[in-house]
């Protein structure tokens, strides 16, 4: 009955970490694939081999369902995977979904005309190749008008946190903020698209200061999971086993694993 949570590394250890704790019943498979992270400066080609190699290793260990638990592939590759790629029982969900339904206030399976909502304007900080996807403002836009959107490529951020420099990746989000207040003085919401970035969520809301809504992806996706699998409990795989795979070095990847959620976690070769 395991599901499977894919990242092209460490990030999606928030989403993981949210969702065994609100479905603590639930196997959960965790792939990240640390050989060939980071994603998000990759071109969307590459992207789409490198997940659909990596889904298909969920498959193999038992997942029906696979949460993409990066933006990156997210916004890349998840419809083409959908759209072509997928076999048939088995489901492939992103993390965009989640976070349009709590900043429209729609649930998704709402088809009506798109509408004004509270918020007028949003800072999105993401991976250089989310950015360059438009994913978000896609789906967005199918759902909402009257909101502007601008998004702030934060390049570094996530070599720094898979290093564990985290001294590092503090001033690099400090200064991809100031970048974006330049181009967008006074956000009403900002979005955190790169599940790596609740690792340091605090100094995101420290630099973006008072007043601004920030949308963090993990108790989000835990929450529509929840909601998913009570309406679709037949997508609860076969697989019995909770595990971590890496694509990676184990003993590396476990160690900084560790560190992030501040309790054992040991990965083995996927």
């Amino acid at each position: 009955m395991a599901v499977g949570i894919f990242d092209s590394g460490l990030g999606g250890l928030t989403v993981w970490d949210a969702v065994s704790k609100r479905l603590p019943e639930v196997p959960f498979v965790y792939l990240g694939d640390n050989a060939h992270a980071p994603y998000g400066v990759r071109d969307a080609d590459d992207i789409y081999d490198l997940t659909t190699a990596s889904v298909s290793r969920l498959f193999e260990a038992g997942c029906d369902l696979v949460i993409l638990a990066c933006n990156t592939a997210s916004a890349a590759a998840l419809r083409r995977m959908q759209e072509a790629w997928v076999p048939e029982g088995k489901r492939v969900l992103g993390v965009f979904v989640p976070l349009i339904e709590a900043l429209t206030e729609r649930q998704w399976g709402d088809n009506s005309p798109p509408r004004e909502v509270a918020v007028k304007n949003v800072a999105l900080f993401a991976t250089p190749a989310t950015v360059a996807s438009r994913a978000f403002q896609r789906e967005l836009a199918f759902r909402a008008i009257g909101v502007d959107v601008e998004a702030q490529a934060c390049g570094g951020v996530v070599d720094a946190i898979e290093e564990g420099d985290m001294i590092l990746a503090e001033a690099l989000v400090r200064s991809h903020v100031d970048a974006l207040k330049r181009k967008m003085p006074h956000p009403d919401a900002a979005v955190l698209g790169c599940t790596h970035y609740p690792l340091v969520e605090d100094v995101f809301r420290d630099a973006l200061g008072p007043g601004v809504t920030v949308y963090s992806q993990p108790t989000l996706v835990a929450a529509s999971l929840a909601d998913y699998l009570a309406r679709r409990p037949e997508k609860v795989g076969a697989g019995t086993e909770s595990m971590f795979l890496t694509t990676g070095d184990p003993k590396r990847v476990s160690s900084r694993a560790t560190q992030f959620l501040r309790r054992q976690i040991t990965f083995r070769p996927a």
